[in-house]
């Protein structure tokens, strides 16, 4: 997964992009969350991309998720819940 996702500082302001590319991992997520499949998301919109890349994408924001400690309770406080 980390081989096809790349930060450069020089790149989106950091932002994670499928290596040697500038697509972000966000744009990706963004027209999945829309219910775009990944073969419409490649011919549509980003035809340099494989399938492989997008789940690649989708394992990244698993892991940051799951690497993310949440306090409930201050998000309860915030109204977030």
């Amino acid at each position: 997964m980390i081989e096809r996702i790349s930060v450069d500082p020089k790149i989106h302001f950091g932002k994670p992009c499928v290596a040697g590319t500038r697509i972000t991992v966000r744009d990706v997520l963004e027209l999945i969350n829309e219910g775009l499949p990944f073969d419409e998301i490649i011919r549509g919109y980003y035809p340099d991309l494989q399938v492989e890349d997008i789940r690649a994408r989708v394992r990244y924001a698993i892991a940051l998720i799951s690497s993310e400690d949440i306090d409930l309770r201050a998000a309860s406080a915030r109204g977030s819940f």
